[in-house]
């Protein structure tokens, strides 16, 4: 397993910060690949991804452990585990910090892409423009 941890800065408060991570319905407006997404019953969720050219559907489970950090588990391939913490940094600005472990292999397997190093980096470069995104979507309202 890999794991991945970066994080980003953003101008607005705590409280709408962790509001926005929640809903899981706006993620096609901020997370690359991710064309649909809907909360279900029992804590899960169902993403409608496209990633190198495949589209898939993921399923996954969220929870909330502790205070204001969300924990996620996919429950269908590619097997990938994360969890996004909110830190309040002051009253207007908000730490996320994102880790994700995932196995390479797996990753490849279901979403094709470079092999070994590259894919880490491709992968890092991802993840850190997913949060860019973010920071931009949360801090226009």
């Amino acid at each position: 397993m890999s794991t991945l941890e970066l994080h980003v800065d953003v101008g607005v408060p705590v409280d709408k910060a962790w509001e926005t991570l929640h809903r899981v319905e706006n993620y096609p407006r901020f997370v690359e690949g991710v064309r649909g997404a809907r909360t279900e019953a029992g804590g899960r969720a169902h993403l409608d991804v496209e990633a190198g050219g495949r589209a898939r559907e993921v399923e996954a489970e969220v929870s909330d452990r502790g205070e204001r950090v969300m924990e996620w588990l996919t429950t269908s391939a590619p097997e990938l585990t994360g969890s996004f913490s909110v830190q309040p940094i002051d009253q207007n600005h908000t730490r996320i910090q994102a880790r994700l472990e995932y196995d390479p292999s797996t990753v490849r397997d279901a979403f094709g892409g470079p092999k070994g190093f590259a894919q880490t980096n491709a992968i890092q470069r991802l993840v850190r423009s997913d949060l860019e995104h973010f920071k931009e979507y949360v801090e226009r309202g």
